[in-house]
């Protein structure tokens, strides 16, 4: 494997660490380049830096012990490929839901396009239905 791919690799890893299991805005400011775009947040696409700190302040406050495992990580060129899974309970309201103490456990598959050192898109595929259940919507 090549060193660039390697790095990439590495950066992704450190992006979940700075987004989902230690929120450190500073981090993702360095992690993200400024025209990035999230092509599968729900609603309108979370774009730069601030769109990323934002999406994910309401994430952790909906789910305040959020945590990611990364299960399969592959990298070629400018993209890595991520099987991940989260694991969290939901104190705080989350896209209309009322908190219903419940401790979810989902997974999701992720794309990511690296530039210059930095992440500048990602496409993603969370198991929605799965995680609605586990809050109790029908």
């Amino acid at each position: 494997m090549s060193d660039q791919t390697e790095s990439h690799k590495a950066l992704i890893r450190a992006h979940y660490e700075a987004t989902i299991n230690h929120f450190d805005p500073a981090k993702i400011d360095a992690q993200v380049a400024p025209d990035f775009v999230d092509h599968g947040s729900p609603g309108e696409a979370v774009r730069g830096p601030t769109g990323v700190k934002s999406q994910i302040a309401s994430l952790h406050a909906a789910f305040p012990d959020l945590h990611v495992v990364v299960v399969d990580m592959i990298a070629e060129g400018d993209r890595v490929a991520v099987r991940s899974r989260f694991r969290g309970t939901h104190r705080g309201p989350f896209r209309g839901i009322t908190p219903t103490g419940a401790r979810i456990d989902v997974t999701g598959t992720f794309f990511w396009a690296i530039e210059r050192g930095r992440i500048k898109e990602r496409w993603g595929l969370l198991d929605t239905q799965c995680l609605l259940r586990q809050l109790g919507v029908p």
